[in-house]
């Protein structure tokens, strides 16, 4: 309404203008022009004037009524929008209003249900206690009964047999230790022949392994070495005249020599790789000679023995330099050297200790550890292997007294101390240098052994602790020489565990082959679980 306003107040002011100057315009020309005509322009202006202001006026009323009439059509308009607005909200609370009051009677007659559902439990509990206490007092009453005919029938026995109840119990306990005392008797003698059977076999065992660490360490090589020859004639010169040339030969060098009718081949036996080697070099370089007696015999074979000695210091060196490790004593330099010509179940002991050296420092650098600590434990952990042939003592105990003779630092030490858990692990270090071991040795192929027969052994390991009462679970580990059973605690108590795993180690000696020894380990967990809350 008031934009409309604004125009007609602005054309009517126009007006009241264009009238003002008009007359200011025929007053100054008033010399020209006379009095009553100017008069007349004036009255003629201003009606002109009053006539615009008029039309001007009119139309601003009836602007202005329009708009009224527009406003108060647009206030109808709004009012009839808040009205249904309110009326569908009211309708929508409504509905909510009754779907809240059906979900209300839906909960008032489950509780109902409940609650009937109650009451019948409460009434066949009810039922059930009145039932129990009529069978308490009949319990009660059969119960006295029982005592009764029990005092009858003890009234009669002891007639019977003469004896009062407590005699009668004097006699029943003196015949149950007479009993005991010949099942004791019984049972003694038993344990004494089953612990001297298995005095026996333990006997048999440490034979057995006594007879490995010499034996099989060895024969699982090649003991044997072959010689080519240029032809047979050179046979019969080895030989010499009434057998002297190859007396004289097996004696300088300590081995076996074989002529047989292989043609143009000699073969050299020895337990010892090194005295072998030594008898091979010699016979080649004599056999190249031509010269065969027994001074030249012993000249050549001296001589071998330096070259062998030197390839000894040298391979050593070489392992030393492969695997990293520094400072070593000449004597440990020349152990090492002669682990090539060492096997264990025909895996190089000197491969085998780089082998394990390697992986050693592998490990420590991830973990952070000293490297060179590991590596050099490593490359000496089998050390007195080269040794058990011709010293007493595990292989163990004899690279623990070299390392220490020849100043190695107490953490190489208990590293082969320590590498078949003869003693405790002081460091990490010890630890790593046993599991590189373990991984050298165990891994397929590594040794001596059909893959076939590795996964045999463990399945049939496996299979014979799964077959027990109360095992949970079987592991076997470390390449089959520990086999760890976990059984249930409710089902195998603390005394079970001793006989159980007896058990399983019999069963495993007597249905399984396989080399050195198996540790049995039997695992019993109790766990009491709970919680706060």
């Amino acid at each position: 309404m008031s934009s409309q306003l604004i125009p007609a107040l602005l054309g009517l002011l126009a007006c009241v203008v264009v009238g003002v100057a008009a007359f200011a315009v025929g007053r100054g020309s008033g010399v020209k022009v006379g009095r009553t005509e100017e008069l007349e322009r004036q009255r003629a202006a201003k009606a002109s004037a009053e006539e615009s202001a008029q039309r001007i006026r009119s139309e601003a009323e009836r602007d202005a009524e329009g708009l009224r009439k527009s406003a108060v059509v647009s206030g109808k308009e709004e009012l009839l929008r808040l009205r249904e607005t309110q009326e569908g909200e009211v309708r929508r609370r409504r509905e909510e209003v009754e779907r809240e009051e059906r979900r209300l009677q839906e909960r008032e007659t489950q509780l109902d249900r409940k609650s009937e559902t109650l009451d019948q439990r409460d009434r066949e509990l009810g039922r059930r206690a009145s039932e129990l206490g009529r069978r308490e007092k009949t319990v009660e009453e059969r119960q006295g009964e029982v005592d009764r005919l029990e005092g009858e029938a003890t009234r009669r026995l002891e007639e019977l047999a003469g004896l009062s109840a407590q005699e009668a119990k004097n006699e029943l306990m003196r015949r149950i230790e007479e009993a005991a005392q010949a099942d004791a008797a019984s049972r003694i003698r038993e344990i004494r022949e089953s612990a001297r059977r298995n005095a026996e076999r333990e006997a048999k065992k440490i034979v057995a392994l006594a007879v490995q660490r010499i034996a099989a360490e060895h024969t699982a090589e090649t003991t044997v070495s072959a010689v080519s020859l240029p032809n047979d004639e050179m046979k019969g010169r080895i030989i010499g005249r009434e057998g002297r040339n190859i007396r004289a030969f097996e004696l300088a060098t300590g081995v076996d020599v074989i002529i047989d009718d292989t043609p143009d081949t000699v073969v050299v036996s020895c337990f010892d790789p090194v005295r072998r080697e030594v008898a091979r070099l010699a016979l080649e370089k004599l056999v190249a000679d031509g010269r065969i007696h027994p001074g030249r015999i012993e000249e050549v074979v001296n001589k071998a023995k330096k070259e062998v000695d030197q390839n000894i210091l040298e391979v050593g060196e070489q392992a030393a330099y492969e695997t990293g490790v520094n400072g070593l004593h000449p004597e440990l330099i020349r152990l090492i050297g002669r682990m090539k010509w060492r096997t264990s179940y025909g895996q190089n002991i000197l491969q085998h200790s780089k082998e394990v050296a390697w992986l050693a420092g592998i490990m420590a650098a991830e973990l952070g550890l000293d490297v060179p600590m590991a590596k050099r434990g490593a490359l000496l952990h089998d050390v007195g292997k080269v040794l058990t042939h011709e010293h007493e003592g595990t292989h163990v105990q004899l690279g623990v007294e070299v390392a220490t003779k020849y100043g190695e630092h107490p953490l190489v030490v208990n590293a082969i101390a320590a590498h078949h858990d003869d003693v405790p692990h002081e460091s990490e270090i010890s630890v790593l240098v046993q599991a590189a071991d373990a991984i050298s040795g165990s891994r397929p192929g590594a040794r001596r052994e059909a893959f076939e027969t590795y996964v045999k052994r463990l399945e049939g390991l496996e299979r014979i602790a799964s077959s027990y009462r109360g095992v949970d679970r079987v592991f076997a580990i470390q390449a089959g020489r520990e086999v760890r059973v976990v059984v249930t605690p409710e089902e195998v108590d603390d005394v079970r565990m001793t006989a159980l795993s007896e058990e399983i180690a019999r069963r495993i000696e007597a249905e399984l082959q396989y080399p050195g020894q198996i540790k049995v380990v039997v695992i019993r967990e109790t766990r009491a679980v709970d919680f706060a809350r």
